[in-house]
């Protein structure tokens, strides 16, 4: 069997919450030896955001499989003395301390790069770690707010947050291939580069596409519910049995197809209300009209049915629990059990699959699970381990 990918790669992450675990999570899933440090006693808070998973947290049970956690005071210098004979053997080093955290304690990416020369720091913060808003806290929607994506999300009548947590997923991939190109710049050229990756600017990359639309359109695209903003028809109509189906035209050929062989209105194809793709959306109204006639002489399934028969792209509306049923997940195998404390549970595998290498799915750890087994590694005896845990350093 191969190695994994990132096998004998070493990486220590001072985490909490989304953004940095979702990160070195997709380090450990290549394969990469992953050292959480957490607090003693309560560890990462990200632990207690819920319970609903055998007592654990839904969040911190999906994004910090296949790490070992160590509980470190790193107020105490000889936490700090520790966590530094850590990293003189480590390869990556990943933050998302609250502002000016990491410079207190002397683990900014400078000093690091300074006292281990080999390292690669990765530090994630919500405004970036200079500028005029450096010192101040970032959560999810928060910037969901500053970047305007809420004011992108919800009805006409009202702004809606997006139902996960995108600000932190697009941070921690960005921190993600971020490292993974400094991993391959220092083996192939011998030079390390420092990674900084902010919240926000991650999130500002993913509104590229209205923020071009509205500085040369001069408007924002609007707020539409399920409907796009900026193709029609393109979203989700209710069937006669009250289901919702969404359906996307994506080109002339396709408008034809729909227009002769599903709405039995060929003519429409050639009407310069319709005639264009931005003719479209200008007249949203009329043509949702059209096809919500259409739509409720007839339910659901026979809807996606004869969309399908001509080569529109459709689907029915799932929920979460539909999603976790869905027949492509279960025929293509996706699923595997995890270990967490305390039971098992559910994970799908990596999106990325990696031909011949089986994707790692190791347990959840318990916080602190390996503190005695890494300090021992460090040279630590059992007296010293003792007396650290006496005095609340571990």
């Amino acid at each position: 069997m191969h190695e994994p990918p990132l096998s004998g790669v070493t990486v220590v992450s001072v985490e909490q919450a989304v953004a940095a675990p979702y990160a070195t999570r997709q380090l450990a899933d290549l394969g990469a030896r992953v050292i959480k440090v957490e607090r003693p006693g309560e560890g990462d808070f990200a632990r207690r955001y819920d319970t609903t998973v055998h007592g654990h947290s839904s969040y911190f049970v999906w994004i910090n499989r296949s790490k070992e956690s160590l509980t470190l005071d790193l107020k105490d210098p000889r936490g700090r003395a520790i966590l530094h004979g850590l990293l003189r053997e480590a390869d990556v080093f990943v933050q998302n301390l609250a502002p000016g955290a990491a410079g207190r304690l002397g683990l900014g990416s400078d000093e690091l790069t300074r006292r281990h020369p080999r390292l690669i720091p990765c530090t994630i913060s919500g405004y970036g770690t200079s500028g005029p808003w450096a010192d101040r806290k970032a959560y999810d929607l928060l910037m969901q707010c500053q970047t305007g994506l809420v004011s992108l999300t919800g009805t006409p009548q009202e702004t809606a947050r997006t139902g996960i947590s995108v600000a932190d997923i697009a941070a921690g991939m960005y921190a993600y291939s971020g490292v993974l190109t400094a991993l391959y710049t220092r083996a192939t050229t011998g030079t390390v580069h420092p990674v900084e990756v902010s919240l926000f600017e991650a999130l500002a990359e993913w509104m590229g596409q209205p923020a071009y639309y509205t500085r040369y359109g001069g408007a924002q695209p609007p707020r539409l519910g399920t409907q796009h903003a900026t193709i029609a028809p393109y979203g989700t109509y209710r069937a006669a049995d009250g289901r919702e189906v969404l359906f996307s035209v994506q080109n002339e050929r396709e408008w034809a197809a729909l227009c002769a062989e599903f709405l039995g209105r060929p003519e429409l194809t050639d009407d310069p209300r319709f005639a264009t793709g931005s003719d479209r959306v200008v007249h949203r109204e009329e043509l949702n009209a059209v096809i919500a006639e259409r739509f409720a002489r007839a339910d659901a399934d026979e809807l996606i049915g004869d969309l399908e028969a001509i080569g529109i792209a459709c689907a029915g509306v799932n929920d979460v629990t539909a999603f976790l049923g869905h027949p492509v997940l279960a025929a293509r195998d996706r699923w595997r059990e995890v270990a967490v404390p305390g039971g098992t549970v559910e994970a799908l595998l990596p999106p990325a699959d990696l031909a011949g290498l089986p994707a790692r799915m190791d347990p959840v750890p318990a916080v602190g699970e390996h503190t005695e087994a890494i300090l021992t590694e460090l040279g630590r005896s059992p007296e010293e381990i003792a007396a650290l845990r006496a005095d609340g350093v571990v």
